[in-house]
Formats: C-alpha cells, sequence, structure tokens
C-alpha cells in the first residue's frame, strides 16, 4: 500500500526536479552568441567555461554516487538544487569571463548531485523487472528538460535580455529544491528516522563502492557513456551556435535547436520498452541504438543546410538514436549493476566517466570546427558513436 501510494509521487518529483536543472544549465548556450557580441566573449573563452563547468560535474558526479548511497536522494538533490540556483543567479550578475568560469564550475559540482540522487530515490521503488519500461518513461525528463531550457531562455533573452536568461531559470530551480527537501519521501518501509535521513554503514558503502569499481561490466559502461556525452555535450553546447552562425537561423537558433531533445523524448521510451520486452542484453540494444546514431549523424551531414525542415527532421533522428541508448547506460542498466545499495554509487560512476568525454568535447569542438568546418564536427561525433558500440561488447554476453 505504501509503495502504491509513494511511487507516483517519487516519479512526478525526480521527474520535475531533473528536467529543472536544465534551466540552470543551457541557458549559457543560449546565450553564447549574445555574450560574443555584448561582452567580446570569444568561442575559446566559451569553451573554457564550458570546460570549467564539465570537468567540475565529472568530479562531482563520483562524489555525489557515493553520498546519495550515505545520506539519501532527498537531502542531496534539495541542496544540490539550491546551490544550482545559486550559482546561475549570481552567473546573470556577473560579466566578466573569469568570474563565468568560477561560477559556472560551481554550477557543476551542484548540478552533479541530480542523477546519481534522482536514480537513486527511483532505484529503490521500482523493480528491476520493470526498470527498463519506467525509466524510459522517466528519462524523458532530461529530454523535456532540455527541450524547455532553450526556448525559455531564449524567451527571455530576446524579451529582456541575457541576465533574464539566468535569474529566472535560477528562481524556478530554487523553488523545487525547497519542495524536494519538504515532500521527497524515503524508500518504502523506511522507519521514521530513515524517512529523515536514510544512512548505510559506511563500510557497506566502501565495499559496493569497491565492487562497482572493480566491475568490467561497470567499466564497458562506464567507456561506451564517455563516447555518448561527448557526443551529446557537442550537441547541447553548441547546437544554437551552430544554427545561428553556420546556418544563418539567427534568433530562431534557440528555438529551432530543441529538434535534438524532440527526438529524444520518443527515444528514451521506445529503448526503455524494448529493453524490457526483448530477451537482449540491455547493452546489445544500446549498441544497435549507437550504431544507427552513426548513421543518423553521417546523413545529418547531407541535410542540415537544405532548410528548416530536413534539419529539424535531421536532428531529431539524431537525438532519438541517442537517447535511446543514453538512457539505457546511465539509467536501468547502472540501476541493475548497483542494486540495492548501490545504486547511486553505480550511476555516478558511470556518468562520472561518461562526464569526461564531455570535458574534451569543448575545445575540440572548437579546434575542430575552425580548422575544417561543422561538418568534420559531425563525422568525429560518428566515430564516437561507432567506439561507443563497441566498447560494449564485453557486456552484451550477460543479461542485466
Amino acid at each position: 500500500m505504501e509503495a502504491r501510494r509513494g511511487r507516483p509521487l517519487v516519479f512526478a518529483l525526480t521527474w520535475v526536479s531533473y528536467a529543472s536543472y536544465y534551466l540552470c544549465r543551457k541557458n549559457f548556450a543560449v546565450a553564447k552568441a549574445t555574450l560574443e557580441r555584448v561582452l567580446h566573449l570569444s568561442p575559446w573563452w566559451q569553451a573554457a567555461i564550458d570546460t570549467a563547468y564539465l570537468v567540475a560535474y565529472a568530479a562531482g558526479q563520483f562524489g555525489s554516487g557515493v553520498l546519495g548511497d550515505r545520506i539519501g536522494a532527498r537531502r542531496l538533490v534539495g541542496f544540490g538544487m539550491l546551490a544550482s540556483a545559486a550559482a546561475c543567479a549570481l552567473f546573470g550578475a556577473s560579466s566578466a569571463a573569469v568570474l563565468f568560469l568560477v561560477i559556472f564550475a560551481f554550477n557543476g559540482l551542484a548540478q552533479s548531485t541530480g542523477w546519481p540522487g534522482n536514480t537513486k530515490a527511483m532505484a529503490a521503488w521500482f523493480a528491476p523487472e520493470e526498470r527498463g519500461t519506467v525509466m524510459g518513461f522517466w528519462s524523458t525528463c532530461y529530454q523535456a528538460g532540455g527541450l524547455a531550457a532553450n526556448p525559455i531562455a531564449a524567451f527571455l533573452l530576446v524579451a529582456i535580455g541575457w541576465r533574464a536568461a539566468f535569474f529566472g531559470p535560477a528562481g524556478w530551480v530554487a523553488c523545487v529544491g525547497v519542495v524536494v527537501l519538504l515532500f521527497l519521501p524515503a524508500r518504502p518501509g523506511a522507519t521514521p528516522e530513515e524517512r529523515l535521513s536514510v544512512p548505510l554503514d559506511p563500510a557497506l558503502v566502501r565495499a559496493e563502492r569497491s565492487r562497482i569499481y572493480r566491475s568490467p561490466q561497470a567499466w564497458s559502461y562506464a567507456m561506451s557513456y564517455f563516447c555518448v556525452k561527448a557526443i551529446r555535450y557537442t550537441i547541447l553546447l553548441w547546437l544554437p551556435y551552430y544554427l545561428e552562425h553556420e546556418l544563418g537561423y539567427g534568433t530562431r537558433a534557440g528555438y529551432h535547436s530543441v529538434s535534438f531533445e524532440v527526438g529524444g523524448l520518443g527515444g528514451a521510451i521506445c529503448f526503455g520498452l524494448l529493453s524490457d520486452r526483448v530477451r537482449l542484453p540491455r547493452s546489445a540494444i544500446a549498441a544497435l541504438g549507437l550504431l544507427a546514431l552513426a548513421a543518423s549523424l553521417l546523413l545529418y551531414t547531407r541535410i542540415a543546410s537544405v532548410g528548416g525542415m530536413a534539419n529539424f527532421a535531421g536532428m531529431s533522428l539524431v537525438g532519438f538514436m541517442l537517447f535511446g541508448p543514453d538512457s539505457l547506460l546511465a539509467g536501468a542498466a547502472a540501476q541493475d549493476l548497483g542494486g540495492k545499495h548501490a545504486a547511486a554509487t553505480a550511476v555516478g560512476f558511470v556518468n562520472g566517466v561518461g562526464s569526461i568525454g564531455a570535458i574534451l568535447q569543448s575545445f575540440l569542438t572548437v579546434a575542430v570546427s575552425q580548422a575544417y568546418g561543422w561538418n568534420a564536427v559531425f563525422l568525429v561525433l560518428l566515430g564516437f558513436a561507432v567506439v561507443a558500440a563497441l566498447c560494449l561488447a564485453p557486456s552484451i554476453r550477460r543479461r542485466e
């Protein structure tokens, strides 16, 4: 009875929570061209700011995973959202490149609490046999968050100014953080004391962490996710810039770039459903999707400049084929691996290694695009997709 009542609340709160994180993450990508024009913030400074954020985010994933298994999802996520909101507001109040870099690095640490914390909460309330389907639907949170974040930031930027694109999201994320602190329940069957803190024996946490770090399966997922996040963050952070500067979309670029997440919504759901219904390892399904992603990226290089509708359709297909494997590797598959006591650790490890790939893409994107053009960038991403599929080969013989 308790689980029946608690599951919808946990699903809804964690879904809204993680979607909201994106409002304080993607606004910088939308504001890049404006900041270059108004504050003379060069693409190299923009790449440095992205990199500082991603280094902090990657490092924070490992710590947040372990911390989430120690103190519970409610406090990790709630206080993490409040910290991210504060960083976003400070970014909007600043004007110097160095300050942007420091503040966005702090934002990366705060943002790193979101995925391990929220997926830990979900793992406690949903069984492994339904996890692919449930997490497929739940994982739409980060496509929906990205889908909402770009037009919201673009609207505030055009209607009020670039600072509003940071102040507005900060207010919303702070409010959601308070709601999480007040209402996110603990795992089913927890005692009144555990509802407040959900503590675990430190020795158990260390043992589970060691198991995850020594698991070949965990490393297979993590190395594949390294490549997946390099692709995803290149598109997330640079698609608006590419559309505005390379294809001449102007102020429509922020709105048009939602094509990536539009496709991703369907991809996460379809791959999640498939992973529960087909007698194949989740990693095999992810690998097939990654090979299809490579083909989709090749197609996009051929049709991106044809027109708005072709560009939107092509990038939607890329999003579909990327977010499906992405949600499996960082969601259901990692939760299966972590089990009851180490879900946040496993998710944090896979996402942390993956985030190193996101770090490397920043300067790589600028260097390749300036030396060889943007088509070359998408061909590099195609290579990452193929390597990501190959990294999953050692785990395909297992059924997660």
